[in-house]
């Protein structure tokens, strides 16, 4: 006589498999719902520390309520928010911004395991129109294959992605057992202010999945980086007679040398995950402007940039080598001994991050892709930061990245998601939530 205890495996696991098929079919049913979210989220400009980035939170909340979903929509303290100490810094001013959570409360919250979903809502700014070649980088253009636009790639297919595999759950009422949430979060381009607030809210999981453009591969960690500011004094003077001043500019090319010097030596032993990259931990300058006047010596150059923060690096180390090879700068030239370039660390700070690549969500995002796509899948590290670290490390939740386009893309001209790329990664997405909630 078979016994309960051997049945209850069996009817269990027919239960999940009549579950995933419903599920399965549901996304396939609404697929053209899918891609039409997309290009209506890419419409809405929601450039880091624009109105519209208030404005798609908005348009957000009602989308999940309409999905029948619990939404908690709620104003940041920025003041407050912005004077913690452990805030990851920020580089545009915000005069508001909007936390946004939905729940799906599953029968067992707090004894059964929970699953976020956070993806970032802002966008980088589209750059000068012509690059786009007759698109509008904010028109929501979709083709055969791809829905075209700013965000579209990083990260807004990754958002309707999560979205609509908590809808479909929803709908479906899946008697999930432990919590599906789902995070829009602000600021996530210019440091991490959503995340950091979403966690300062109490908002947490057992596990969480970023679904930032990874091609459908598996990341299980990223390199940080720290944004600097170099101060460089000159002496002014005519520039007819140039030799009477210092020019801030040739300084700044004593520099930069250096800076190359310092990436070359912090790049020579990475972590394997990175090792797929040319860089892992990429050092740039980005922007400079010196002088006021064309026909004078300029008398200060400030220039700005990204310093990449290795794996498993303190950010005090970090700065500690940056600050070294700035010094040994200054004491090698006559002119800077006595005035010395000022270094100031501002904006994003990224901390480096990472989950173990045998933690149960990484294993479960593994098989969830295989049970939905052929395609094979790599598992790397990447060289830029991103929330995972904050989700890791502030909040001490196993986080990896899976998601929809390539990051090449991401932030430049013609910015493109696939759509299949994207209906695969809310079918993964919602087998996921099966497994890890337990149902």
């Amino acid at each position: 006589m078979t016994t309960p205890a051997r049945l209850e495996p069996d009817t269990r696991s027919a239960n999940a498999e009549m579950w995933r098929s419903r599920v399965l079919d549901h996304l396939d049913l609404h697929a053209a719902d899918v891609v039409q979210l997309l290009a209506e989220l890419v419409r809405i400009p929601s450039v880091s520390g624009s109105d519209a980035e208030n404005d798609i939170q908005a348009h957000l909340a009602g989308h999940l309520e309409r999905a029948a979903l619990e939404v908690d929509h709620w104003s940041v303290p920025l003041p407050e928010t912005l004077a913690a100490p452990s805030f990851p810094g920020v580089e545009t001013v915000r005069s508001e911004a909007w936390g946004l959570v939905g729940r799906l409360p599953g029968r067992r919250p707090g004894a059964a395991p929970s699953l976020m979903l956070n993806a970032h809502v802002d966008v980088v700014p589209a750059g000068h129109p012509s690059t786009w070649a007759g698109h509008d980088p904010f028109g929501g253009h979709v083709d055969a294959r791809h829905v075209w636009g700013r965000g579209a790639c990083d990260m807004k297919g990754g958002l309707v992605a999560a979205l609509w595999a908590a809808r479909a759950l929803a709908e479906l009422r899946v008697p999930l057992q432990g919590d599906l949430l789902v995070a829009c979060v602000q600021g996530e381009e210019d440091g991490g202010l959503g995340t950091f607030a979403t966690l300062r809210r109490g908002w947490t999981a057992d596990a969480c999945v970023i679904p930032e453009p990874t091609s459908l591969d598996l990341v299980t960690a990223n390199a940080g980086s720290l944004t600097f500011r170099l101060t460089i004094t000159g002496l002014a003077s005519h520039a007819s007679r140039r030799t009477s001043g210092v020019s801030a500019v040739e300084k700044f090319q004593l520099v930069l040398p250096a800076l190359r010097t310092l990436e070359r030596r912090r790049n020579a032993d990475v972590d394997p995950r990175l090792q797929r990259w040319d860089i892992a931990y990429p050092l740039e300058v980005g922007r400079v402007r010196a002088g006021n006047w064309s026909s004078s010596v300029p008398d200060v150059l400030v220039a700005e940039g990204r310093y990449g923060v290795a794996l498993g690096e303190e950010m005090d180390e970090a700065r500690a080598a940056f600050l070294a090879t700035v010094a040994e700068v200054n004491a090698a030239d006559p002119w800077l001994r006595e005035h010395p370039v000022e270094v100031e660390w501002w904006g994003g700070q990224f901390a480096p991050g990472e989950t173990q690549v045998d933690a149960t969500i990484a294993g479960a995002v593994r098989r969830a892709h295989r049970s939905v796509s052929a395609r094979p899948q790599e598992e790397w590290g990447a060289p830029y930061g991103s929330d995972l670290r904050l989700m890791s490390g502030l909040g001490g939740v196993p986080t990896v990245h899976y998601g929809p386009g390539d990051a090449g893309l991401a932030h430049g001209p013609r910015e493109r998601v696939p759509i299949d790329d994207v209906l695969t990664t809310a079918r993964a997405l919602a087998v996921l939530a099966l497994e890890h909630c337990l149902l």
